[in-house]
């Protein structure tokens, strides 16, 4: 009699201990999954960090185009051949005995409507 309470308690022991080893296996796979594939996961990292080198690459170029803006703004500011060059681009200005010609666009022919 006492060897069978005894066995009986050995298998009770092996039941919990295999019921246990698999609850525990079942949590980490819920938790492996989740650092895998939820939010702030894995998954989300890796999308966050291509995100934040395509951000980075945009912010340089946007940092070259404002240097370059820079020295055109000083140039224009200071540089006597920068002044005249955009006055005569832009404002169609001409030193006196010079005549500047403007070719206009050719106008586009629109279809009749119709009725």
């Amino acid at each position: 009699m006492a060897e069978k309470i005894k066995s009986g308690r050995e298998h009770i022991y092996r039941l919990r201990h295999k019921l246990a080893a698999t609850g525990i296996g079942i949590l980490l796979c819920i938790i492996g999954y989740y650092a895998v594939f939820g939010a702030n996961g894995l998954m989300d990292y890796q999308q966050k960090r291509r995100e934040s080198s395509e951000l980075d690459r945009q912010i340089k170029a946007l940092q070259q185009q404002n240097g370059g803006m820079e020295q055109e703004i000083k140039a224009l500011k200071t540089d006597p051949k920068t002044i005249e060059k955009e006055a005569r681009e832009r404002l169609h200005y001409a030193r006196p005995g010079e005549v500047v010609y403007t070719v206009s666009p050719p106008a586009v022919a629109q279809p009749p409507e119709k009725k």
